[in-house]
């Protein structure tokens, strides 16, 4: 595997001076990119997909995954909820070792394949929803356990990897390459190829929530004003979008209860239920409602 390669160019590296590891490092990372470059339509049959699956009814977005690969996947899912909107109940986590692995390492885990179809079953994971396997090498037993597992009971199954040809790839019904290559120290995957799943897992899951409705122009209307700046950012939203002062879009998402979405078709002359009816009608899609 790639990943695990030593890389003739970075022998000796504990020799360099500090300026040439950093580069060293730095220059990776641009490789990561260029590999994430390189999976965009992949990555954009995945959120197409997902998007469609996800647009009806209550499915919910599942992450599996492993140590790094699995703590990645976990972070991309947790933003969801005050970014866009995406309700908690949606989103499953399935990372080998449980909660406690997010902040203390449980490599073992990552060989329990049992526990990952198990973990799928106690989900009830099922044909409406779309689960995302995380895995650099690609053969992580518990990950490609939890997407075999999910793919045969129906769900849309998307699988990140670093390598080639491996076992998560070919298990997922949407393959994403990332190949990001040999890392600066041999076998460190949380470098480049954590880089490359960071930026890929944020590609789909943005492309994703903005299919979904949950972005109106380039604002994020889903987002939950839960402090200060948030509900600031939110009056200027309704402001902005309902071409109203910004005093009258405060005191709209102060009746919304912080919902900028249901403000702004408040402030368009909507009552209260019609303007929740609406949104729920459109699957909470702003843009679909008001045109």
């Amino acid at each position: 595997m790639n990943t695990e390669e030593r890389a003739v160019r970075y022998r000796g590296l504990d020799t360099w001076p500090d300026e040439e590891i950093l580069q060293a490092l730095l220059e990776r990372q641009f490789m990561a990119l260029a590999a994430v470059n390189a999976s965009l339509p992949a990555i954009e049959r995945a959120a197409t997909l997902a998007a469609s699956r996800l647009r009806e009814g209550s499915g919910r977005l599942v992450y599996a995954g492993a140590g790094t690969s699995g703590r990645l996947a976990v972070l991309d899912a947790v933003e969801l909820v005050p970014t866009f909107g995406w309700p908690q109940e949606r989103i499953v986590y399935l990372l080998a070792g449980g909660e406690q692995a997010l902040v203390r390492s449980a490599e073992s885990a990552e060989d329990e394949a049992q526990e990952g179809a198990s973990l799928v079953e106690r989900a009830a994971v099922g044909p409406a929803d779309v689960v995302v396997g995380v895995a650099a090498s690609g053969t992580t037993r518990f990950t490609v356990s939890a997407v075999e597992e999910s793919r045969r009971r129906g769900a849309l199954t998307v699988g990140v990897a670093n390598n080639r040809s491996t076992p998560l790839l070919q298990r997922a019904e949407v393959p994403v390459l990332l190949e990001s290559g040999p890392e600066v120290i041999a076998g460190s995957t949380r470098l480049a190829a954590g880089t490359a799943q960071k930026v890929a897992l944020n590609l789909f899951s943005t492309l994703l929530m903005i299919r979904l409705g949950r972005v109106y122009s380039n604002l994020m209307v889903g987002v939950q004003t839960s402090n200060d700046k948030l509900v600031k950012r939110g009056v200027a939203m309704v402001s902005e979008i309902a071409g109203v002062p910004h005093e009258e879009a405060r005191r709209a998402l102060r009746r919304a209860q912080g919902d900028v979405r249901l403000a702004v078709l408040l402030c368009k002359g909507y009552d209260l239920n019609r303007a929740r009816s609406l949104l729920s009608e459109n699957g909470g899609n702003l843009r679909e409602v008001i045109g």
